[in-house]
């Protein structure tokens, strides 16, 4: 994934019955296509370079089956792992939390809701006939990215849609070039697994 000009932009497909993504830089240039496995019993997704699918970039799968507090591994074309995001188990009930690790399993960055009533509020209404088709447009949760040092680096949000279709990725702070794919890679997955909760 190269040339990651912010703001990034995923949109999702609503007419595919798998949940696949384009993420789009600022100048709407397509830098991956993200199309989750149907019918796997552990989760994985494979990251394109683009809407051909001709060229696979990184697969993202679980380590652990359908687990509550699983992690996700993330690997290049070459098949090394890159980094792990893992979902902070029984704490991401109430408010989505995460950690992205390195290769050598060193946490280097914290994925947090930044308020759990957006959710709590979308997904009850959601469950509305009707109305609940219009809650993209009203409930729009942000979930940060923070450093080891607690500062806010990166912030995805989700943008005011129908269906809820389409998330932007916005810097904050300089990330390292090391680092940069997998924050996008482990936001990746997180937007996937926070979408099917609600």
């Amino acid at each position: 994934m190269n040339n990651l000009q912010y703001p990034i932009k995923f949109s999702f497909k609503i007419t595919t019955l798998s949940n696949d993504f384009t993420a789009k830089n600022a100048s709407g240039q397509t830098i991956a296509y993200v199309k989750q496995k149907m019918f796997k019993l552990k989760e994985a997704i494979s990251v394109y370079s683009d809407e051909s699918k001709s060229q696979v970039l990184f697969t993202i799968a679980a380590n652990k089956w359908l687990d509550f507090s699983a992690a996700y591994s993330m690997t290049d074309a070459n098949g090394n792992e890159i980094g792990k995001i893992a979902r902070k188990g029984w704490r991401s009930m109430w408010k989505a939390e995460y950690d992205i690790v390195d290769q050598n399993n060193q946490p280097q960055y914290k994925v947090q809701e930044a308020n759990a009533w957006v959710r709590v509020a979308d997904s009850m209404i959601g469950e509305i006939p009707v109305l609940g088709a219009f809650t993209g447009y009203l409930f729009n949760p942000t979930y940060n990215v923070t450093n080891k040092a607690g500062q806010i680096v990166v912030k995805l949000k989700k943008m005011p849609s129908f269906f809820g279709k389409e998330f932007e990725l916005e810097k904050v702070a300089d990330i390292d070039e090391d680092d940069k794919e997998r924050v996008m890679l482990g936001l990746m997955m997180m937007i996937l697994l926070e979408r099917r909760r609600g």
